[in-house]
């Protein structure tokens, strides 16, 4: 029976990550243990930096920021799946659908544009320590902010607006475990050759830019480090690098290997579970990578330890 075109769409079915009711389970308890070391993690990241008045400084702020963009990026997508799997209800409404959308391409493009904005602290630090201060003061930190979270949610609230125009089919179900722009689409009925020119614009132009923008940044920093006489700068430089370069690495790495196994392989559900490497692994790693990586951070997380157990 052939598939007809349905304006009014009252829910989509999110197929999840697999079919065997016996593994249900597991993935229960696997998402929701990396939902919570992504939560608590994130947040113990947020109170260490907030207590601690050695770190009140740009690099910090920025990933207080990282890490409560984190915790929402994940709760946009996680949460629905636990509930999905836990009722045995596989259905998300069409108003949820497109607020998914929306919330996880802002958090995603808010986590790209953090990212190139602690690449140009990091150079601004090690290329013009002298002027450090005077460039990066806290009201320019808070604009830099203010206008990554601008950008993401003009950026999404363009591919939000250009769904709705949509007419979609009967068939609705999404071999996904949350409404990714990429998958609705497919599933929509009438012309969406103006939805997918706008994905990949903003794919090369607003997330290409800032990802040039790290490399920009992390070229001068090498060749100004290798300008350095002193080893104790040099460690210091690259110890003060290696954690962003480190979430840099992942979050792109992951999303590079996600396009790279959507374009071999035909089969959705194995996009699905690429997937996970982007929208959900990252957020939970960024914490243990700026903790495991930076001494201050070391310092602050032990001493927000001993105040929490000193204080229960």
């Amino acid at each position: 029976m052939e598939p007809k075109n349905q304006t009014s769409v009252s829910e989509f079915l999110l197929l999840g990550l697999t079919d065997d009711p016996a593994q249900q389970p597991l993935v229960f308890s696997l998402f929701l243990t990396m939902y919570l070391v992504t939560v608590l993690g994130n947040l113990f990241i947020v109170l260490a930096v907030s207590s601690d008045s050695h770190l009140h400084t740009p690099m910090y702020f920025f990933l207080c920021n990282l890490s409560l963009n984190d915790i929402c990026l994940s709760t946009c997508t996680v949460p629905k799946m636990l509930v999905n799997i836990q009722t045995q209800d596989q259905s998300i409404t069409y108003t949820g659908c497109i607020s998914q959308v929306f919330s996880v391409l802002v958090f995603a493009y808010l986590e790209n544009y953090l990212l190139a904005v602690m690449g140009y602290d990091r150079y601004v630090a090690i290329c013009h320590p002298l002027k450090y201060t005077v460039i990066m003061k806290p009201h320019f930190c808070i604009l830099l902010a203010l206008v990554s979270l601008l950008l993401s949610t003009v950026v999404a609230l363009m591919h939000s607006l250009m769904l709705l125009r949509l007419s979609f089919c009967t068939h609705l179900e999404i071999p996904h475990f949350f409404c990714e722009l990429a998958q609705v689409l497919e599933l929509a009925c009438s012309d969406t050759l103006l939805d997918n020119v706008l994905v990949y614009v903003a794919m090369f132009i607003l997330g290409g830019v800032p990802l040039s923008g790290i490399i920009f940044s992390y070229v001068h920093i090498v060749f100004s480090v290798l300008r350095m006489t002193s080893s104790k700068g040099i460690y210091k430089a690259f110890s003060t690098c290696g954690s962003h370069l480190s979430v840099v690495s992942l979050f792109y790495g992951t999303g590079m290997g996600v396009y790279i196994s959507s374009a071999v392989t035909d089969s959705p559900r194995t996009t699905a579970v690429a997937s996970v490497m982007y929208s959900v692994v990252p957020p939970m790693l960024n914490p243990f990578i700026y903790s495991l990586r930076n001494r201050d951070m070391k310092g602050a997380v032990r001493r927000l330890i001993t105040a929490i157990t000193s204080f229960l």
